[in-house]
């Protein structure tokens, strides 16, 4: 029996004693595939991009309680120089709407680098319930807004119905029913919603800030901010800001 295991232990050149010949892989020597599993890369699936939103579905209430809830937000100072201007955000109680989500809407659309800030003459700041304030941005359903309006003597109706929304001193009241569902050249143009509000945000703010009405400047030319393109284009292209290549983007007078 030793005699044997010598005759094998010399076969791999070793001596008794010594260490164990090598394993051998009988698989790989004999040419069978090895059943040792591999990993494989799991593939990269893109994320898929949400589609773009041009109005909400449903229909906003007509007419909530007629009465508001202040955001508890204070937002950074939006712009390089200039006069301060701070606002508080409000929305009509019964509206259905999250007062916090709305304020940071607007709080976007207002801090934008092409938005009022652009002209290095103006800051903003959204602030809390409390604080000093120059003006509030209110969010109220159409009967509400309308109403709102009209004692401030401004008319939002459009064919017999509150429609746009409008600013009084101290007050830029956005109507619920653009906020929520655009207008239909927007719409038919493929504008998302978010860019209607962006605009009417600046807008009503631009009238708070004196500014007024002006007309498309030309076929194809990105509509002035504070042209009504809440009731038409007339040939100009959807444009939420005031600023645009950091310039103004005006038009002639209304």
């Amino acid at each position: 029996m030793s005699l044997l295991v010598g005759i094998g232990l010399l076969a791999f050149g070793l001596r008794p004693g010594d260490a164990q010949p090598p394993a051998v892989d009988i698989a790989a020597a004999s040419g069978t595939p090895s059943t040792t599993p591999t990993r494989t890369a799991k593939p990269t699936v893109a994320p898929t991009k949400a589609p773009p939103v041009y109005r909400l579905a449903g229909t906003p209430p007509e007419r909530g309680d007629n009465t508001f809830k202040y955001g508890q937000t204070t937002g950074k100072i939006a712009g390089t120089g200039g006069t301060l201007r701070r606002y508080r955000i409000a929305v009509e109680n019964g509206s259905g709407e999250d007062i916090e989500k709305f304020g940071d809407q607007v709080d976007a659309a207002l801090s934008d680098p092409r938005s009022w800030i652009a002209s290095g003459n103006l800051r903003l700041q959204r602030v809390a319930e409390g604080e000093p304030y120059s003006f509030t941005v209110y969010l109220a359903t159409m009967r509400t807004s309308h109403d709102m309006c009209a004692r401030g003597g401004t008319n939002t109706n459009n064919n017999g119905e509150p429609y746009t929304s409008c600013r009084t001193v101290g007050k830029v009241i956005i109507n619920l029913d653009r906020w929520n569902m655009s207008v239909p050249h927007f719409i038919a143009a493929k504008v998302p919603l978010s860019v209607y509000r962006t605009y009417v945000a600046n807008h009503e703010t631009g009238h708070e800030l004196g500014h007024s009405h002006v007309r498309c400047p030309g076929k194809d030319k990105p509509a002035p901010v504070m042209m009504q393109q809440t009731l038409f284009l007339n040939g100009c292209k959807a444009n939420p800001y005031p600023y645009v290549n950091g310039k103004l983007n005006t038009g002639p007078p209304l």
